[in-house]
């Protein structure tokens, strides 16, 4: 073998495995943050891991499927509790997804179109996406207290309201964190539908509006089409979100939310860590972890039927 037939062979061996080499670091970083935590998790749910065994973690003696059988008893008071957080759940994620979306879209339809001022209103949109998670939901619940919060001072300015309304207590808690939740998720439907909106060729509309076709017509037969590939991603997206989402009911509420708000995450949260029962927490987490794999697979191999029959 000559030394040229040699280099070429090392080059090309070097040019193999440099694609490998990059994506490395990404392959350990998921190891380490998602995929080895995540299987901790599920081995933490088939032992019976609670305060006594905290210190020596290693040491919980095995359960088996004991806490799937607890979580999955709607007789019991834990799987009662585990299905009505479930419930709110589904329907806290279905409010805000709706809204979520029906806004985005409105809005990316109006500023779609050019007119004075429209780079102002799309900054204006994306403020509460851009602002800290944090720092919007603290001041959402300064707004939302009963005696010096502005939503009741604004209601009862207008006559809707006595001024003390408990927004954070009650049945009224459940609709404090919908309303938090579309203030912050409508502005990321309106950037990715807008975002899909500058694909759609304006000669479209222009020879639709020849034909005589009106405005909902062209949105119901060229926008909508047009963004289907934008809506199966970002109805997955808000959809897992927010059935995920920690930060809202926490922050507004604490660790211990009222009935009406006690969303899955953080009720999973409290069998974790207020009750210190890790193994029961942990076992409805990979029952969580199992369902939105569920819908997710069922969402996709529909999606994916009806664009075949289109």
């Amino acid at each position: 073998m000559s030394v040229t037939t040699a280099r070429s062979g090392g080059r090309r061996s070097a040019r193999q495995i440099a694609p490998y080499l990059l994506i490395l670091p990404a392959v350990l970083l998921e190891l380490l943050i998602h995929i080895i935590p995540m299987l901790v998790g599920v081995w933490m749910s088939f032992v019976d891991l609670t305060q006594f065994y905290i210190a020596n973690w290693s040491e919980a003696p095995y359960h088996g499927l004991t806490a799937y059988r607890i979580a999955l008893d709607v007789s019991s008071p834990v799987g009662k509790g585990l299905f009505h957080s479930f419930l709110v759940t589904a329907a806290y994620t279905l409010l805000v997804l709706a809204i979520s979306w029906s806004f985005g879209m409105a809005a990316a339809l109006v500023v779609h179109r050019g007119f004075r001022g429209r780079g102002f209103f799309r900054t204006l949109f994306l403020v509460p996406y851009a602002m800290p998670i944090y720092a919007g939901i603290i001041t959402w619940s300064f707004m939302l207290q009963r005696d010096n919060g502005l939503v009741n001072h604004v209601l009862k300015s207008v006559g809707l309201s006595d001024g003390n309304t408990f927004w954070l207590l009650g049945g009224n808690a459940f609709w404090s964190a919908v309303v938090v939740a579309i203030w912050r998720s409508w502005p990321f439907a309106f950037l990715m539908l807008l975002a899909g909106l500058q694909n759609v060729s304006e000669d479209q509309y222009d020879a639709a509006s020849v034909d005589g076709a009106s405005i909902w017509q062209q949105i119901r037969y060229i926008t909508m089409p047009s963004l289907r590939s934008v809506n199966v991603v970002l109805v997955l997206m808000l959809f897992l979100w927010t059935f995920n989402d920690f930060n809202t009911p926490f922050v507004l509420f604490g660790a211990q939310p009222p009935s009406s708000a006690d969303l899955v995450s953080i009720h999973i949260y409290g069998a974790s860590f207020i009750n210190w029962n890790f193994g029961l927490g942990s076992a409805m987490s990979v029952l969580l972890l199992l369902f939105l794999l569920l819908v997710t697979a069922c969402y996709l191999l529909f999606v994916n039927r009806r664009s075949r029959r289109a």
